[in-house]
């Protein structure tokens, strides 16, 4: 019986999610990319979870592992590389239009290879020395491609990279609106569908490394990695594996997030968006999967839902209070309130090594 209620709660779920961009659509298409952007946020929080709540290692330059996918994307899907570089226009003579099949495992292994650079020299630092050199690490990257315009334009700077392709699987182009009869699927709504594959799939194969032997082997590492290099655990390897396989989830992000807006700048990674992403993590409940998806939906929408709060209270005070400083304020009281009432996070981790009260 409980086996069938699951399948039924199973059944209904899938359902609401097959049909929530429909809904949202009726309140325009602007809800609709709140919750695309919102997916993309839950892949990443998901990406950083292994890092941080499964492995124990505080890392706040995680947006760079982001940036890494969307610039590589940005360069190999757009004009920009064959407008600068006579050598490429040359040898690809229709522009670059790389298939997604090429760029998402790319994307993973770029951003992989960046976090093992980037674990190499950290692995004997703990706590706020991590913390400070992983910072510098996302504001190098952001650095780099604000300045990657001279001798060789290859960032295009400050200005960003735009003419960006949308994404296309076997010929379907997600970036054209698709007619079933005779109602209209605009883009947003295929980002959705996308999306929502990415993060599902995103989901099992975190879910999968939790249960196995290597997450078993970072939740040693995080409790105390004194004890788990005592026990015969590597923990040089595991440490970089953690880096690398956060990262891969970050890159695929970046790529998806570059083909949605067809346009990139160094200002969309900046450290705000790794503290975010730091935030939903920890909001959710670290090391627990549900908890960070719930962490990230919420810090993802919140945002953007404010809009329509903090406008309505510019306009009472007659444009005295900024929109943007309110509502990051009124972020900033709804996470501190929740971190009162529940300082291990909206949905935490079932504590485990507790001894059973003895009843009385």
């Amino acid at each position: 019986m409980e086996q069938k209620n699951k399948l039924v709660v199973f059944a209904l779920a899938g359902l609401g999610l097959l049909l929530l961009p429909h809904l949202a659509l009726y309140f325009g298409q602007g809800w609709v990319r709140i919750i695309d952007l919102a997916l993309l946020y839950v892949m990443l929080a998901i990406g950083l979870n292994i890092v941080v709540g499964y492995a124990g290692l505080l890392d706040l330059g995680y947006v760079a592992f982001y940036a890494v996918g969307a610039y590589l994307f940005g360069l190999l899907a757009s004009p920009h590389l064959w407008d600068n570089f006579p050598a490429i226009a040359a040898a690809f003579p229709n522009g670059l239009h790389t298939p997604i099949w090429v760029i998402v495992p790319l994307a993973a292994a770029l951003a992989a290879l960046a976090g093992v650079l980037l674990g190499t020299p950290v692995l004997r630092l703990r706590g706020d020395y991590l913390a400070i050199v992983t910072l510098g690490f996302g504001e190098i990257i952001r650095v780099f491609m604000n300045n990657l315009e001279h001798p060789l334009n290859i960032t295009n700077g400050p200005r960003g990279i735009s003419g960006i392709d949308s994404m296309r699987i076997f010929g379907f182009d997600f970036g054209q609106p698709l007619m079933l009869g005779d109602y209209r699927m605009p883009p947003v709504v295929l980002y959705y569908y996308l999306f929502l594959a990415l993060v599902l799939f995103s989901i099992l194969i975190s879910h999968r490394l939790e249960t196995s032997r290597i997450g078993r082997a970072w939740m040693a590492i995080r409790e105390d990695d004194i004890a788990a290099k005592a026990m015969g655990i590597n923990v040089r390897n595991m440490k970089l594996l953690a880096f690398a396989m956060g990262a891969t989830f970050g890159g695929v992000s970046g790529a998806m997030f570059a083909a949605f807006q067809g346009f990139i700048s160094p200002e969309s990674f900046s450290l705000m968006e790794s503290i975010m992403i730091v935030a939903m993590v920890v909001l959710g409940g670290l090391g627990h999967l549900p908890g960070v998806i719930v962490g990230a939906l919420l810090l993802a929408a919140l945002p953007e839902v404010l809009r329509y709060v903090a406008g309505p209270l510019q306009q009472m005070t007659d444009g005295r209070l900024d929109a943007a400083i309110l509502r990051q304020f009124l972020i900033a009281v709804a996470m501190i309130t929740v971190m009162l009432l529940r300082p291990r996070g909206l949905w935490p981790a079932p504590e485990h090594g507790k001894v059973k009260p003895t009843p009385q």
